[in-house]
């Protein structure tokens, strides 16, 4: 099972995929836009992050759209995926309230 906390990066690639399937150009678009541009997925960072979370069950390759690529590689979310992306955005939730809260009070 994936550490309680995802790594950054893993977490925007399963944001990502929770829109859908894509291909690797896909998932790194995506990420870079839904980070304001703040993660860049770079080659061999992303195919790292796609084989160990394809181990881990979070995401799983599918077959590629008829008329696309045979050489782009295609993955979607698993049911495991939409959990753990869940549980990740409920504990990051969690932490900005508390630093909300703790920041009021600096500022009280």
């Amino acid at each position: 099972m994936p550490p309680a906390a995802l790594k950054a990066h893993w977490f925007h690639i399963l944001i990502a995929l929770g829109a859908g399937e894509q291909h690797g150009a896909g998932i790194v678009r995506s990420v870079l836009e839904e980070s304001g541009g703040t993660i860049r997925l770079w080659p061999v960072m992303l195919q790292t992050a796609l084989v160990a979370m394809t181990a881990e069950r979070l995401i799983e390759p599918v077959e590629t759209p008829p008329g696309q690529s045979e050489r782009r590689r295609y993955y979607r979310l698993t049911a495991t995926g939409r959990r753990v992306a869940s549980a990740e955005a409920e504990r990051l939730a969690r932490v900005a309230q508390r630093a909300r809260l703790a920041l009021r009070r600096r500022d009280a």
